[in-house]
This record gives C-alpha cells, structure tokens and sequence, in this order.
C-alpha cells in the first residue's frame, strides 16, 4: 500500500502526472499530518506559508481516503478553481472512481418557478430587467447545471437575478411544482452521492445554523471536513449564529405580494394595499437613520424618540401586512410561503428591538437606501466547539495565517477547539533574498493630517521607480482610497485600476494584462489575490490595519473582554489585526522567482513594543527604515537605472 508521503517523491506518479510539479518538506510533512488525523478522526488546524503547496498536502489524503469528504473554502474564486482544475488533476492520477460535486449558495441556480413567474409579470419590470429576462430564459433552455454563473452574457451583478434565482425565504420547497427538475434539488443530491463535495463557508454555516431547511442536511454526511482559508470562520461563524434583518428583505417581500396578486389572486387589492403600506414604512425607515452609508450601535440608536416611531409605523404595517395574507391562506402556494415569512421576520423584527439581552452585539449598518439590524453573538466557541467534538469526523483548518508568531491560540480560542493539534510550516520560498520590507522614516502619525500627503508623495516616487512592474496601493479605509486616487489621478501617467470602477475579477485581470498598473483597494484585495511576476512587484500598505474604534460589534467584544476580567487589545484588537496584515503582505511574493518590495507607512511598526508581533508575523524579508533603499531595489527589478 502506497504511503501518503510516496505520493510527494520526485519519481512519484504525481510528478508524471502534473506539470511542473517538485517535492516540497513542508508539502509533505502537512499531508502525512492530515493523513493521520484523517485515520484518527482527530483535529488539526496548520498554518501553511505561500508557496508550501497546502491545496495537494490536504486533496491527497482525501482523495486516497475513505468515506464521504467535505471541502470548504473561503472564496468562490478558490472553490471554482478547486473543483475545475485542482481535483480533477489528481483525481485521474490517484483516484479517479472518486465522485465530486461543486455546491454552491441557493442564489447562484436559476429557480425555474421564479423565472415562469418573472415572465408572467414582465411588463411590470424596466426594459433593461425585461431584456435580461428573455437572456435568461434563452439560457435556462440549454443549461444542465443552472449555476447562473455560466450565464456569461449578463453582468454578475444583474437587476435580472434576483428575480429568477430563490432565498430561503421565498422557496416553497417540496411543494414546489419545479420541485423535480430544480437545479438546487439536483445539484444536492449529487453532493449528497459525492464521495468529496466541495462548498464554500457561508454555505457551510447555513447549512451548519439550520437556517437553509427542506433539502436535508450535508454536514453530517461527512467523515471529513477540510476548511481552506479558515482565518475566516470565525467571523463567518458570528454571522450564522446571530440574526440579521434588512429593509431589502422586506421590500422583495412586498414586490413579491404585488406579484402574486398581479398573477395569481387579482381580487386580493387588500393584499396589493398592504404592500404599498409596508413599501412606504420601509422608506420612512430609512428616513430615520443618517444619509450617509454607516455603521452603528443599535442598542443605542434604538432610544432615539424618532427611531422608535419609525420602528412603530414599520411593525404595524408588518402585522396589517401578516394579517391580509392571512385572510387567503390555502388559496396559493406562493402566497401561504409568503405568510410564513413574513411571520418569520415578525419573530426577528421584534427579537432586534429587544436590545437588552447580554451575549449579543446589536448594530445596524446602511447602505444608501436599505437598513441592516444585526444580532451577533460575542463568542461561538462552545457551540462550535461542541459541535466539533460531537461529530464522528475528522476537522482539517488550514490557512496561510493563522498563528500569532507560532501560536495559534487566538484561532482555537475563538472556535473551541480546544482538542486541536496545530502545525505551523515555513514557506520555501526565500524572502530575504526575493523581498524588500520598508518602514520609512520620519512619517506622521496614521491619523494626522500630514500622512495624505505623505503618502502620496511616497506613491508617486515608488511609480517613478517601479516604471515597469506594478504596484498595489492597500487600504484600511474607502475614504484615504478615494483622497489617495483623487491626487495621482493628476500625478501620474501610468493606468489606475480602483476598486469599485468595475467588479473585482475584471479589475485584477485589466491590472495583470497592464503589467505596469496601480491598483488601489480595501480589505477584499487584501487576500485571496494571486498575481505573479512583473505585474506586481511592490505593495504599499498605509497602515496597520486594527478595526475601527468605533466599530460597533468591536466595542461590544472589548466590553466583553473586559467583564471577563482579561486584556482587551491583546486578546481582542491585536490578533486580527496581526493575521490581516500578514494577509496583505501576503500579496508580494506568490512564486519562487518573484522579486519585490513591501512598504508599510506606520511608524508603530517599529516605535510601538506591539509591532514586535507585527514583525515576527511577516516574511522574513530584508528590512530597511530608508525609502531610497526600497526605490534603487525597484530600480533594479525592473531594469530603469535612469532614476
């Protein structure tokens, strides 16, 4: 019988079988680590540095497994990648009786019920909805999957998908008369046959939360769980538990009474009413909250005199709006869902107004037409953590940062893992001779007035010197983005690709085809970025990237923190923050032959008896307190020894 670690020799059948694959130790030790907690049923939970090779360390030994295997992942860009191009691979080579299956969200397949009655209501829709539509309904013909992402004539962020895609919400389930031929429906039940299904964490969660019911239950079909970029659990974890419930939610509820009674119930001008009733309250709702797009404590908020009579005005158009449906009960389908929600969100609504309950973090965050309320918890250890133990399965988290220096107490912690054996392995790549850390002297303090200008006169010499290669400019704010991208829009040449011009994947793929270009972004091009060579040969980072003070769930976990008698910024402020940062610097140097230079314009990385843990988190670059140092490294990557 082939041992796990053969599989990672020179002359193994993985080296004839992948192009430009070559024995890594770490790769080795992480995939004999997994094998054995795979065997055991243990938990382990390994920190595994860019360029170790984690994606094969964990499919090998779930691949030559037994048993049904659940891989979950951070991103849809990594799950897609997994599943078309990764495990294919090694499956032929290693396993191919091995049955896959991508799942995916319920908003990303096309509800067939929902597309017939968009169809029947058309005429109610804008033109451009109405054109989208008839795409759609062309596509659904030919489509064998309905994974809307294959719909590549429309936009990702189409007016037309919400209207032809389901929620938990609105879906009828089994009483469904599409229920036999919905792509969900199908999509599950190959999962469920799969010997490996691979999903993403929101799902994972929903799925874990009980909140998606009427198609059973993944989780414990599985004697494996392997979790990629885990760094994120915990907050995804935060989410699921805790409650949230928006003004969009409940005016998608009302447009969906005026659909049904346009198609199904036209003597119900009742039902018509209270929508437009309960339309009306929402927009009142909005009203009452600042202009601007914020977030905010809501157990605060809550006792303005004004809050409290817009949230009256809004639950009595929710009841009126309960009792009209009411009245037609058994009449339609759609319409007996319908009131189930709305009961649904009755319950929520007046769970979210009960704000003196402990445990919880109460926040709102706007947009600049809907409300957001939130009801998070302040810790999901013991639910996770028990769930965990309970399990007949073997746990895998993996991640590039996980640990704090070489602890990974904060991540164990904030999930119950208490049982966890932890691995923490180095990259091979070889910092100190590819990279170039900076922390240039004498810059203000992150929160002067002086750093805008600062920074940017720091950008434009970095461009000066970095003439061919790119350049990413990171962001803790939007606001020090759009002042940042306001001035070198005036101050240099070279093209500026800036998060929020158009969606993320055609900005990263404009900026690696560019070669030379400046991308500035906030916290999502922080990681799960992947640009090699010349394209990106430096990255900026304007400042340690703690959370806003006056983030609401923040303060409610400091105060927390606090009656529990601990430390709040060292258990609290720091870690996360360490891990984003390690996350950001993790964009430099993504291959064995990249060059490159880090720039971080905080002077508490080095003045501050914290930046230790920053430091010691970070690769191993050179490091150097002098700018010009960084610019003549540039100078010579890219080959310009004008400057």
């Amino acid at each position: 019988m082939t041992r796990i670690a053969d599989y990672f020799q020179p002359d193994s059948v993985l080296a004839d079988a992948l192009p430009g694959f070559s024995p890594r130790p770490a790769q080795t030790e992480m995939a004999t680590a997994i094998a054995t907690t795979l065997k055991k049923k243990q938990q382990l939970v390994v920190e595994a540095e860019t360029g170790t090779g984690k994606t094969y360390a964990y499919l090998v030994p779930i691949l030559k497994g037994s048993g049904h295997a659940m891989i979950s992942t951070g991103t849809k860009a990594l799950q897609e990648q997994l599943f078309h191009r990764d495990l294919p691979a090694l499956r032929d080579a290693i396993a191919p009786e091995k049955q896959v299956s991508l799942l995916k969200g319920r908003s990303n397949y096309l509800c067939l019920h929902r597309l017939a009655q968009s169809q029947a209501q058309a005429t109610e829709f804008t033109k451009l909805v109405q054109k989208q539509l008839v795409e759609v309904k062309r596509w659904s013909i030919h489509t064998e999957d309905g994974d809307v992402g294959g719909l590549s004539s429309l936009p990702e962020d189409a007016e037309v998908l919400p209207h032809v895609t389901s929620t938990v919400d609105n879906c009828l389930g089994r009483d469904c008369p599409d229920y036999e031929k919905c792509h969900l429906v199908l999509a599950r039940k190959r999962a469920l046959e799969a010997d490996i299904v691979v999903v993403n964490h929101h799902l994972f969660f929903a799925d874990m939360a009980l909140k998606d019911v009427g198609f059973g239950e993944l989780i414990p079909h599985a004697d494996a769980l392997v979790f990629d970029e885990a760094h994120q659990l915990p907050d995804i974890a935060s989410q699921y538990f805790g409650e949230a419930l928006g003004s969009r939610q409940l005016t998608e509820m009302a447009h969906d009474a005026k659909a049904i009674y346009l198609t199904e119930l036209k003597d119900l001008r009742q039902l018509d009413k209270a929508a437009d009733k309960l339309i009306g309250s929402l927009r009142d709702w909005r009203l009452a909250f600042p202009i601007d797009p914020q977030r905010g404590n809501w157990r605060q908020f809550a006792e303005a005199e004004s809050v409290q009579e817009a949230a009256q005005q809004l639950t009595e158009s929710l009841t009126f709006f309960r009792d009209v449906a009411k009245t037609a009960l058994g009449r339609s389908q759609d319409l007996d869902t319908l009131y189930e929600r709305c009961v649904q969100f009755i319950h929520i609504w007046n769970l979210l107004q009960d704000t003196q309950r402990t445990g919880y973090s109460f926040w709102y965050e706007t947009t600049p037409r809907h409300v957001v309320l939130h009801q998070t918890p302040l810790q999901v250890a013991d639910k996770f953590g028990r769930y965990v133990r309970d399990s007949d399965a073997a746990w895998v988290f993996t991640s590039a940062t996980l640990a704090i220096g070489e602890d990974f107490g904060h991540f164990t912690r904030l999930l119950g893992l208490d049982d966890a054996q932890t691995l923490c392995l180095p990259s091979p790549f070889e910092f100190a001779k590819q990279g170039l850390l900076c922390v240039p002297r004498f810059l203000p303090q992150p929160q002067q007035r002086e750093m805008l200008p600062e920074l940017v006169q720091i950008a434009t010499k970095v461009l000066d010197a970095n003439r061919n290669g790119g350049t990413f400019l990171l962001f803790t704010s939007h606001r020090m983005l759009q002042l940042v991208a306001r001035q070198l829009e005036a101050l240099t040449d070279r093209p500026l690709f800036i998060q929020g011009s158009m969606n993320k994947r055609e900005l990263l793929r404009d900026f690696i085809h560019a070669g030379n270009g400046v991308l500035l972004g906030t916290s999502s091009f922080w990681e799960g970025v992947d640009v090699r060579g010349s394209a990106l040969t430096c990255v900026i980072i304007d400042k340690l990237p703690f959370a806003a003070p006056d983030d609401p769930l923040l303060q409610a976990r400091i105060e927390d923190c606090r009656m529990r008698g601990a430390e709040a910024f060292t258990q609290v402020q720091l870690p996360p923050a360490v891990i984003a940062l390690k996350q950001g610097a993790g964009r430099l140097i993504r291959d064995r032959h990249d060059k490159g230079v880090l720039i971080v314009c905080d002077q508490r990385l080095v003045s501050k008896p914290y930046g230790q843990q920053f430091l010691a988190s970070l690769p191993p670059l050179r490091r150097t307190r002098d700018l010009q140092q960084a610019l003549d490294f540039l100078n010579e990557l890219t080959g310009d020894t004008s400057a």
